[in-house]
């Protein structure tokens, strides 16, 4: 845009003029303008060699006799610094001073672009030597442009053959905000696109490489392309060196035409950061790009030198100018065969042009900026010159582009060595196989990210494995112990069937263990949501079952406790009639309360699954060095969980719901805390193994939602709290009566007994009080019934004796020296009711005849 209003401002200038040709002094010389960038901060000051290569050549192209006989070139030039307004005023300059000028010399992208769209107005043909911007080979936009130096578009090509050849098939770029890299940077994208090789990240700056450099590192860029100037491309390599890109992962395209030692030129002056040495670390390795702009077979040029000839004339002229080559090359040094072969292909055109204007009757010394047939004439002069120059075979395309090789070339110690060739038009790489890479072996275009899932470790799985299989095996014998033990106050009076309820809500609880640690290592992503919600539902149920039947019993007791004295006064008023009133636990309640939690519990569940069922999702981590040591490589962690679209939604109602139950259940332990009821006689063990599970849920459910992305943390974590409570649980409710069945292994219930049945605290009393003293007296009487065995056995020996030694006396009186005392202590009055109906006394007494001893016997 700039330069198009540039452009119509000369345009009307040349209006003014109206067409009236402005001659030399000298009607036999042909003046051409010469815009070249020498001064200035930025861009290209490829001026400062050009222009020397520019005079170099008008005195070579002059000496020629056989080339613009009877004519000589003169070149009028000024300074642009590189600069498209400035360009535009040096133009305007040389167009409206005398001399007429038939063509124009220009340099730069930035101020060819400018002048190249304004001289069509003057029908002046330019010659760009220096201007690599892709933009120039519209024709449309600029008709009369004609270029030595290759598009930048030529490196692209061969970018794209190199990336082939490496293997690399993903890039990043990062470029300077100038329309000749903007350009450069689309067509790049086209032919990427073309050969299927992805651009991953697209950085530009305008001055500031910093902020770019630090988004290539953060996208790891590992084949970066940089399109910049030479003193853009100082600061971008000391961030390079900042930011650590560069080393064995990492390989950069720059462009080739800078000089051998830029990245050690002009550090202070620029003021950049880095040291030369710095500056060198992070230049080692990367290759470079360039159209071929030096004769690379030697051969004998057009004008006689060989490219090593003009060589050492350029320096020779560079020294006298003041410039130190021996330690810096000036700025546009690589560059200065295309200058030089641009006057050539300049006095070639005019050549051309003046033989068909001589069969016109027509003369270049006439030429006005009105004469377009002139123009068209110099137009298809230039397009069809062609000659070996300096700068290699000189030859132009449909759009004014120079057909050119590209030569690739990449720093190794510090300098550069040429890797090969490759002509675009024939589509042949030639590699000398010279290419050297820091780390031994080709770099990747791409960290190596291994998915690696984060499993639960197996020792912890299957430790808490082990511990959950014992803790089924426990459960599943204290079933047994329940079943079989279920004719014992001690197991009748707890409710068997509410424990086992109980156990098997623990059961389920110790199976969703493995559950918990169950992952992808075991089962496939699509199997994967079904062990979801088996989790949910095994868990879920598990808890209502194990926490419902504690809760049922606090329940009832709480029920109990609070009827009680409201009963008082019924009960008294019962007795004054004779009657009792009952409180009795009815099985059928208890049950019905676990089967209401339970029905909520599967109602949740199952509206759950359908509407917006658990699915398998994936949580990534960032990235983590191998553990192979391999810089190309990087760990990606995933973690599986197991979530819906609305899973806090579901999750809030299912805490929320079983929140409220384990607070009531907590209320109702405390409230009973000192209650003893005969009918549930383990109501405090009950509350207490509340106690444990609202305590260790309140802490699990949070803590769990914080360590959620630790699987070995988070898995432990649930499975303790599980196991504990479970274990606990057990331990609290049946080990007591595991106890109490093995110091009572008779103790059964009888079936007068049953605390269902409502018997009176004071009956109970007085059955236990009856059961020690039954006790009692059947050990007393056993004790008497062996003295009497004893007392008998004496008496038979006696007689036995005295029978022996002539008969008994007294019809068998005992002696007085035969003393047998018998003594039995019985309880007169005694029935059947008084002693619970175990025991029945009967006794008779005898005085022996002659004898003092009085002998009483008893019977059961």
């Amino acid at each position: 845009m700039p330069g198009t209003i540039v452009g119509l401002l000369l345009w009307l200038g040349g209006l003014a003029l109206g067409g009236k040709s402005v001659s030399s002094r000298d009607d036999y010389v042909l003046h051409i303008g010469g815009i070249f960038p020498i001064a200035g901060e930025g861009g290209w000051q490829g001026g400062q060699a050009c222009m020397p290569a520019a005079n170099l050549a008008l005195e070579d192209v002059n000496k020629e006799k056989n080339l613009l006989p009877g004519f000589t070139l003169k070149l009028h030039s000024n300074d642009s610094e590189c600069e498209p307004g400035l360009g535009a005023s040096v133009m305007y300059n040389l167009l409206y001073n005398p001399p007429q000028k038939l063509m124009l010399l220009a340099g730069c992208s930035t101020v060819c672009t400018t002048v190249a769209e304004a001289a069509k107005m003057w029908n002046l043909v330019v010659l760009c030597y220096g201007a690599s911007s892709p933009a120039l080979s519209d024709r449309n936009r600029f008709p009369t442009l004609f270029r030595t130096h290759p598009s930048a578009t030529v490196h692209n090509p061969t970018r794209i053959k190199l990336l082939q050849k490496f293997g690399w098939s993903r890039i990043a770029i990062l470029q300077q905000a100038e329309e000749v890299f903007i350009s450069t940077v689309e067509d790049l994208e086209a032919r990427c696109k073309e050969a299927g090789i992805e651009i991953m990240t697209r950085q530009s700056f305008l001055s500031d490489p910093a902020d770019a450099v630090k988004n290539l590192r953060r996208q790891d860029a590992r084949i970066i392309v940089g399109l910049f100037y030479v003193v853009a491309a100082r600061r971008v390599l000391c961030e390079i060196y900042q930011n650590s890109l560069y080393g064995k992962t990492y390989v950069w395209f720059f462009i080739g035409w800078y000089e051998d030692n830029w990245f050690e030129m002009n550090l202070d002056k620029e003021g950049i950061s880095c040291t030369k040495e710095q500056m060198r670390q992070a230049a080692e390795g990367h290759l470079t790009t360039e159209a071929v702009m030096w004769n690379q077979n030697n051969d004998t040029t057009i004008s006689g030198m060989t490219a090593e000839d003009f060589r050492q004339r350029l320096n020779t002229v560079l020294r006298k100018e003041g410039y130190d080559i021996d330690n810096r090359y000036p700025e546009g040094y690589q560059e200065a065969p295309l200058a030089y072969d641009a006057v050539w292909s300049v006095a070639l055109a005019f050549n051309k042009t003046m033989e068909r204007l001589s069969k016109q009757g027509k003369s270049l010394k006439n030429f006005t900026y009105n004469d377009k047939e002139t123009a068209d004439e110099i137009y298809s002069a230039i397009n069809s010159t062609q000659f070996i120059g300096i700068s290699g075979y000189v030859a132009f395309s449909s759009q004014g582009d120079r057909i050119a090789l590209t030569q690739i070339e990449q720093v190794i110690e510090g300098k550069y060595v040429k890797l090969g060739y490759y002509d675009t038009q024939m589509d042949n790489l030639t590699w000398r196989n010279l290419e050297r890479w820091i780390g031994g072996k080709v770099p990747q275009d791409r960290t190596i990210v291994k998915k690696v899932l984060r499993t639960v470790a197996l020792p912890l799985f299957v430790g808490m494995g082990a511990v959950s299989v014992i803790g089924i095996i426990v459960a599943c014998g204290l079933i047994v112990f329940n079943v079989c033990n279920r004719h014992r106050r001690v197991i009748v009076s707890s409710h068997p069937v509410c424990n086992t309820i109980m156990l098997v809500g623990v059961i389920a609880c110790f199976v969703s263990v493995f559950l918990l640690g169950v992952d992808g290592r075991f089962m496939s992503p699509a199997e994967y949501p079904r062990m979801c919600q088996a989790r949910a539902w095994i868990l879920s149920l598990g808890f209502t079952l194990a926490f419902g039947a504690m809760f049922s019993k606090v329940w009832r007791v709480h029920r109990l406790h609070t009827k009680t004295k409201a009963d008082h006064a019924k009960l008294f008023m019962s007795k004054q009639k004779g009657s009792s009133i009952q409180n009795k636990v009815q099985p059928w309640k208890l049950y019905s309360m676990v089967a209401i939690l339970l029905v909520i519990d599967v109602i949740l569940l199952a509206v759950w699954q359908f509407v917006d069922p658990l699915e398998r999702t994936i949580e990534v981590f960032p990235l983590e060095p191998s553990t192979q040591g391999d810089d190309d490589a990087r760990i990606r962690p995933e973690l599986e969980h197991c979530e819906s679209e609305h899973n806090n939604i579901w999750l809030g109602l299912m805490y929320g719901y079983k929140g409220v139950v384990l607070m009531f259940g907590l209320f109702l332990s405390y409230e009973t805390r000192s209650i003893k009821v005969k009918q549930i006689n383990d109501s405090r063990y009950v509350g207490m193994s509340i106690y444990n599970v609202v305590v260790l849920c309140l802490i699990t459910a949070p803590v769990t939602m914080v360590i959620a992305s630790q699987q070995d943390a988070s898995f432990v974590f649930v499975s303790l709290a599980i196991v504990f409570c479970c274990f606990l649980s057990m331990a609290l409710i049946f080990v007591p009566k595991v106890i109490e069945v093995i110091r009572h292994p008779k103790d059964k219930a009888e079936s007068k007994y049953n605390p269902d049945m409502g018997v009176s605290k004071e009956d109970e009393e007085r059955y236990q009080k009856l059961v020690q003293e039954n006790d009692e007296l059947q050990r007393l009487i056993q004790e008497k019934e062996d003295k009497i065995k004893q007392v008998k056995a004496k008496l038979a020996e006696r007689d036995k004796l005295r029978g022996g030694s002539g008969g008994s006396s007294g019809g068998g009186s005992l002696p007085k020296d035969s003393l047998i005392v018998a003594d039995f202590v019985t309880g007169e009055g005694t029935s059947d009711s008084a002693i619970g109906g175990g025991i029945s006394l009967h006794t008779r007494s005898s005085r022996a005849s002659g004898s003092d001893f009085e002998f009483s016997e008893s019977y059961l």
